[in-house]
């Protein structure tokens, strides 16, 4: 094989918020941190071990808006991207590096449902039947009505 690859395929979950950084001339860049998790036995004690490795995702203009928008705290999501090391300074000049995965792709997997907290959905519920309810009570007080304008 003559070329390279460079290529990342992480599901896991949000671990804060998007944060958003605007750059002139519109364009942005969205940081989140992202958990996945990994269990093994320890053979020698025949302990579950289960580890977090954190990884920190940077998306990108458009694509960082809509993870602004639907992304929450504790969301599960697939991301596809490659890896990228920065180099910087620190406040005592010493260098310093961060790997992120820069996001190319990715797939929201926590349905909308499960964001809501269960409480208005459960209220809504008996709101809608017992109005349901009501015009059938009134329609089964009076069947010989209803029965008098069937055409056969």
């Amino acid at each position: 094989m003559s070329g390279t690859l460079n290529k990342v395929m992480l599901i896991g979950h949000t671990g804060d918020e998007v944060k958003m950084h605007y750059f002139e001339g519109g364009n942005c860049i969205g940081r989140f941190p992202l958990a996945t998790n990994d269990s093994y036995v320890n053979k020698s004690t025949g302990e579950r071990v289960n580890t977090t490795e954190w990884h920190n995702i940077v998306v990108r203009n458009k694509a960082a808006e809509i993870c602004e928008k639907y992304l929450n705290k504790g969301d599960k999501i697939y991301i596809e991207g490659r890896l990228k090391t920065r180099k910087w300074q620190d406040d005592q000049g010493k260098d310093r590096y961060s790997t992120e995965i820069q996001c190319t792709d990715f797939t929201f997997l926590t349905p909308k449902n499960e964001n809501q907290p269960s409480g208005p959905v459960v209220q809504n519920t008996p709101q809608v039947n017992t109005s349901a309810a009501d015009p059938q009570s009134v329609s089964s007080a009076s069947p010989d009505t209803e029965e008098d304008d069937l055409p056969f």
